[in-house]
């Protein structure tokens, strides 16, 4: 998988509010299927289609513990994301510091300058 469809695997796993939380829940250490699926009120199959598309995103693995299967965090696809994210961040406080600057400028200006009497 080239690194252009690893973040878009990850996005497209992150796009959804139950996968994050069994992200959220997998932080914590790992889980089976039942214990990732009882918060949610979802059937075992409807769960099992979320942890595919996880695993396929690289963001899970899954174990083998005897009949039970966890499932495990893997955080480096994360860490991708965050480092792509990462520069639209640095892009957006150089243009905010950039607008505060710009507003500085405009309020010394106004005080320096003289009010027109009414």
């Amino acid at each position: 998988m080239t690194s252009t469809q690893q973040l878009n695997a990850t996005f497209l796993a992150l796009a959804d509010p139950t996968r994050r939380a069994i992200l959220a829940h997998l932080a914590n250490g790992e889980a089976s299927v039942n214990e990732l699926a009882q918060p949610h009120a979802m059937s075992q199959p409807a769960i099992s289609k979320h942890l595919k598309i996880l695993e396929r995103a690289g963001l899970i693995s899954r174990g083998v513990d005897a009949q039970r299967r966890p499932r495990t965090l893997n955080a480096k696809p994360l860490a991708e994301a965050t480092e792509w994210l990462e520069n639209y961040r640095q892009f957006w406080e150089v243009s905010f510091q950039r607008l505060d600057n710009l507003l500085d400028q405009m309020k010394a200006a106004k005080k320096r300058k003289p009010r027109a009497k009414r």
